[in-house]
């Protein structure tokens, strides 16, 4: 018996505080990414050709100069794709990775570069020679509305009652208006693809790509081979958050197809500006709203229409678009509804997804909808929201027709009330701005509630390739990315508490097309639920073969059989696992399964609207305060508290991590990160220098984060968790919402500020200014 042996616990089972397992090797340099691995002789890079219009006619394409250029091997266009020139991840044939006879938006790809080097690559694409004949173009949704776009893809309808009728019997109505502002990923590691190919059709692609599948397929549509002959790895992501989902089949697809012209291996890595440039973003949103409601301030109907700034092509706007209104209630029960999607067409570059996948852009639009009406009514807006709150039968029903079964936002919005003592700080903020300073205070109390899967069914599914070898160590491979939010972390922890051994026992390899088939993309805050059930169902196989061959072997019945820490019990027997699955080798067990798991009850009817698209729900609430300068505008969050729910944690300090992050991220979209773009629809804020997401110094002076830890999903979910991902990006409203209630001061908190997101400095300052009057 090995020295360890004694010990009833293993290291690092689910629940447990562990650290990510390359947490190490991240903040010492040592994690490879895509462009870390070794480049055989020979390799060349790629590099792309951007526009410089926003909507034109290419009248002609001259790339002499570039195919002339130092270090250049030649240049790619259309009719070098020996397959289909696109890349529509919705199959609309609608995304082309070059432009051949139009350019929809400034910086889409023209050709691609093929150099010695990358710097000869860059510098060889800006030598084109183009003319052009220039179209109008349109921007942003309220233009494309106006000038009569056609949609990207076809819009939703989500109603339940009489939403007219109610409108107009209600004692009071407020109608709006709310621009909210897109978001980009800014990743640490921007996109970037190295192919190298094989022998017959074969050709191997290292990506930083969220959805391996969909890029195989990209690649292999693109070369016109069948999809066996295309593999994609991804080890690590040096972040992703969407935006790797679908804007790096086109990357991908380039390196692809220069690696099999060229029998060599190609790689792509764009240049931050030429990234921002070039690939999607948040969607930004113009919201009219409209809602009726009593004297209490209790809804009595809700109407809305959503125009979303699509881009050119579809991408994912329609699923995007769609989740905007399947959040649009947050937390609050409408009796009648009803709600419209506008994805428009825009001549810039398709916008994609970004955590929380149109879900943040409906629940901001539910809390200004609370903020007006607590103005209205002169009651603290918590009260509103409380007052609200969906409850019990008669006050369950979503929008789309699903019943909340399980509202702990109620529980979640006391308990944070008390902890973060917000009623005698509120009074202290009134107190505070009643004096008529420069510098006023706010603070708000925001919930989230957000529905948990993919609302394209056939997305809710998973696979695991897990082996156990003959000197016990245990080797998986599952279909999700890790992209530093510990998904491996989570997945090895599971699988060392099915067999009860060691963490460090668990290794898992990076993720490719070749072990797990058909994968859906780490997604939709779904990567521990999927992927950790699929992981799970393997191990149990294996172990009930192993169970078999024990209750044989030593001649006993399988109840007798159990799994102790890092060994076997059987009867009075204590074997080592190692010893035992030698055991067991030597006996001809198989030690390698694969799992798989769909999530189950969820369905959706898109025609009709109704549907139970989510398996269960995640709710979380943040408290923040604010101090604003009324004479600059600008503004620091001083103090934030949260509460959120992840049900039974599998790793509650990197969950608390997600939460940390997830809600500065958000705090970012609505405060410091504005995208603009001049009249000629260039993007100007491509870089960090122009472009400003949060610092260090930026954080809440006072941050204190807190897991609801007497949560247990209800759902048979992994080891009853939930998801993490994307639920705590909303809390960051709470810091919008604090801004708009000490803005609201200067006028006696009698006027809706209704700012507009991002809520910038300058933003904020105007507000002030329009209340002043």
């Amino acid at each position: 018996m090995r020295a360890d042996q004694g010990r009833t616990t293993i290291k690092g089972g689910v629940s447990t505080d562990l650290r990510h397992e390359s947490a190490i090797k991240h903040v010492t340099g040592r994690a490879d990414y895509c462009d870390d691995i070794p480049e055989p002789v020979g390799t060349l890079h790629a590099y792309l050709g951007l526009s410089t219009r926003a909507h034109a006619v290419i009248r002609r394409l001259d790339l002499t100069a570039v195919r002339s250029a130092p270090g250049v091997v030649d240049v790619l266009t259309a009719v070098d794709i020996p397959g289909v020139n696109d890349v529509s991840p919705t199959g609309r044939h609608d995304e082309p990775i070059f432009a051949t006879e139009k350019v929809e938006f400034w910086g889409q790809p023209m050709f691609a570069v093929i150099a010695e080097t990358r710097d000869a690559a860059r510098r060889a694409a800006r030598l084109a020679q183009v003319s052009y004949d220039d179209l109008p173009h349109v921007l942003d949704p309220e233009a494309a509305q106006q000038a009569g776009m056609d949609y990207v893809t076809p819009p939703l309808t989500l109603k339940r009652g009489k939403a007219g009728e109610a409108m107009a019997r209600a004692p009071h109505r407020i109608k709006g208006k709310f621009r909210i502002g897109g978001q980009d990923h800014m990743y640490l590691e921007g996109h970037i693809a190295f192919a190298i190919p094989g022998e017959d059709e074969d050709v191997t692609v290292h990506s930083s790509t969220q959805h391996p599948t969909e890029a195989q397929h990209m690649v292999a549509h693109v070369l016109g081979v069948p999809s066996n002959a295309v593999t994609i790895n991804v080890r690590r992501m040096g972040g992703g958050f969407g935006g790797k989902e679908t804007q790096m089949n086109l990357f991908c697809a380039v390196a692809a197809v220069a690696a099999k012209k060229w029998n060599c291996a190609v790689k792509i890595r764009p240049d931050r500006d030429d990234d921002m440039s070039a690939t999607g973003k948040r969607h930004d949103f113009v919201v009219d709203y409209e809602v009726g409601f009593d004297d209490t301030g209790r809804i009595e109907a809700v109407a809305g229409d959503f125009a979303a700034r699509c881009g050119f092509s579809s991408d994912l706007s329609g699923p995007v678009t769609d989740r905007a209104l399947f959040h649009a209630d947050n937390a609050y029960y409408y009796p009648n509804v009803l709600l419209n999607s506008h994805p428009m067409k825009t001549n810039t570059v398709s916008n994609t997804a970004f955590r929380g996948f149109g879900g943040p852009q409906g629940v901001i639009v539910a809390e200004r909808i609370m903020e007006e009406i607590a103005y209205h009514r002169g009651v603290d807006s918590l009260e509103i929201r409380k007052r609200n709150f969906y409850g019990d039968t008669g006050r369950n029903v979503t929008p789309y027709h699903q019943t909340v079964e399980d509202n702990i936002a109620p529980r979640i919005v006391q308990e944070l009330e008390e902890s973060a003592d917000y009623q005698a700080r509120r009074q202290a903020v009134l107190d505070w701005n009643a004096k008529g300073d420069t510098i006023r205070k706010g603070i708000a109390l925001t919930p989230v509630k957000f529905g948990i899967s993919f609302t394209a069914t056939w997305y809710n599914q998973a696979g695991a390739l897990l082996h156990v070898y003959s000197d016990g160590s245990i080797h998986l491979n599952h279909g999700g990315t890790e992209m530093g939010q510990g998904l491996n972390t989570k997945i090895a922890q599971i699988v060392a508490e099915e067999f009860q051994v060691d963490f460090d026992q668990i290794k898992i390899t990076r993720t490719t097309t070749e072990k797990v088939p058909n994968t859906s993309a780490t997604a939709a805050s779904s990567g521990s639920d999927l992927n950790g059930m699929a992981a799970q169902d393997a191990a149990q196989q294996i172990k009930t073969r192993l169970v078999a061959f024990a209750a044989e072997r030593w001649q006993t019945d399988v109840s007798n059989v159990r799994f102790i820490a890092n060994a076997v019990q059987i009867g009075d027997e204590t074997i080592p696992f190692a010893d035992f699955i030698r055991e067991a080798y030597m006996a001809r067990v198989h030690l390698s399964a694969a799992g798989f798991y769909k999530t189950p009850k969820i369905h959706w009817n898109r025609d009709t609207g109704t549907g139970r698209p989510f398996y269960y729900f995640a709710y979380g609430a943040a408290c923040s305060e604010v101090t604003v300068d009324t004479l600059t505008g600008e503004y620091r969050v001083e103090r934030t508290d949260i509460l959120h729910d992840v049900g039974k944690s599998l790793n509650p300090i990197i969950d608390k991590g997600q939460v940390e992050g997830a809600f500065i991220q958000g705090m970012g979209w609505l405060t410091t990160e504005e995208l603009w773009w001049d009249d000629k629809g260039q993007l100007r804020t491509h870089a960090p220098s122009t472009y400003k997401i949060p610092l260090a110094s930026d954080r809440p002076r006072i941050f204190n984060v807190e897991l609801a830890k007497w949560s247990e999903n209800r759902e048979n979910t992994i080891k009853r968790s939930k998801a993490v991902g994307e639920p705590p990006f909303m809390l960051g409203i709470s810091v919008f919402e604090a801004l708009s209630h000490a803005v609201a001061s200067v006028a006696d908190y009698k006027t809706c500020p209704r700012l507009d997101a991002p809520a910038t400095p300058e933003r904020v300052l105007m507000a002030i200014e329009r209340l002043r009057g």
